[in-house]
């Protein structure tokens, strides 16, 4: 394995000091890429503004292997005062992807000092995970019409699973996700005569208790749905006016793909019924989709058969995971998987203030990653 342990921390310390929102990784991708260049890749390129890739390849004609790490952080602002904590005002990695761009970096490393034997090997710095728009705008680029790749593969660390562990699941590994704005339009009154007006409270009142109405949240049903409020306002803070302007926001999930669509035309025409009662205007827009990420047999399989050969303790969920991950896009285009790599048992969650992610999980990804590799390419 890599001897430079020491080098890698630093490289996950810098990315954690210098975070940047989704499409906005500029920095991210210039160090990303100056990194590579530094590696025996046979081609480094951007893009899609903010992405890198780095192709391996060998002389003999053999598969192509995808892996992919997200780069992209959270509009969190960070409670850590480490030395190496963020130096950015309400962004900051919480999600962990300075980790696995670490991660990847290293098995770049790893490929210049043990070359593949046959086949092609892409590693792929993904922007915009967060917001669901990086895998989409990735596999639009030119770059992916001129290739035929065989698998693709991903991790993603897991606060809450003990350090090291390895977390897998055939079929569904996370939900399918997307997320509403719903603007109503009425019109503002006095107060005390809030009968001249259109006040949307009503309305909203009434779609979020019908969202209410719709959550299914037993993760070992298949029927799982989850509906969540995430944002609401109304009017301003103006005592004497009735508000005649609102908004209110959701995100959905659900394991079955056609049961999120179902509940999604269901619930956008409950809201057209309810605003035409109001009288009020409405606009609805669908932002943030994810693909569930579907893991096939043969990847996970594979994952657990280097795992175990790494002397690595293998567990399997029983249920999906509710978050989203736009990897999914790639796992409903090309076979694959997204694997679970423990965190530690007592490390924050995921999206919190006071998370970070652990440097000694680094080693461990690389090693996943690269027994893939060997298993396919070798």
């Amino acid at each position: 394995m890599l001897k430079q342990i020491d080098e890698l921390i630093r490289i996950r310390k810098y990315l954690h000091t210098n975070p940047e929102l989704s499409g906005q990784e500029f920095r991210t991708a210039e160090y990303i890429y100056n990194n590579l260049k530094k590696t025996k890749a046979n081609e480094v390129l951007k893009i899609s503004n903010t992405g890198v890739v780095a192709v391996f390849e060998s002389e003999k004609a053999g598969e192509t292997t995808l892996f992919r790490a997200d780069i992209d952080a959270l509009p969190i602002q960070e409670e850590n005062n480490f030395e190496y904590r963020s130096v950015i005002a309400n962004v900051s990695h919480k999600c962990g992807h300075d980790g696995h761009t670490t991660i990847l970096l290293g098995v770049a490393q790893n490929l210049s000092e043990n070359p593949i034997s046959r086949g092609k090997v892409i590693l792929l710095f993904q922007p915009a995970e967060e917001n669901g728009e990086g895998a989409k705008s990735a596999l639009a680029h030119s770059f992916f019409k001129r290739l035929v790749v065989n698998q693709v593969f991903a991790l993603h660390n897991l606060p809450g699973f003990p350090l090291k562990e390895i977390v897998i699941k055939e079929g569904v590994f996370t939900a399918n996700v997307i997320s509403l704005t719903v603007k109503l339009t009425g019109k503002t009154a006095h107060a005390a005569e809030p009968e001249m007006g259109q006040n949307p409270s009503v309305a909203i009142a009434k779609i979020i208790l019908e969202a209410n109405r719709h959550v299914n949240n037993k993760s070992i049903d298949p029927a799982f749905f989850v509906i969540t409020a995430v944002h609401s306002h109304i009017g301003e803070e103006g005592y004497g006016v009735s508000a005649g302007l609102g908004e209110v926001h959701f995100t959905m999930r659900a394991w079955d793909k056609k049961l999120l669509s179902r509940k999604c035309k269901g619930f956008e025409k409950y809201i057209n019924e309810v605003c035409s009662a109001e009288e009020l205007e409405v606009a609805i827009s669908w932002t943030q989709e994810f693909n569930s990420s579907s893991n096939s047999k043969k990847a996970i399989e594979l994952i657990s058969k280097v795992a175990e050969r790494s002397n690595l303790s293998v567990s399997k969920l029983e249920t999906p995971f509710k978050w989203g991950e736009d990897f999914g896009l790639f796992t409903h285009k090309y076979d694959g998987a997204m694997f679970g790599l423990g965190a530690g048992e007592e490390t924050p969650a995921l999206h919190t203030t006071d998370y970070d992610f652990p440097d000694e999980i680094i080693l461990t990804g690389i090693e996943i990653f690269s027994q893939i590799i060997k298993e396919i390419h070798e």
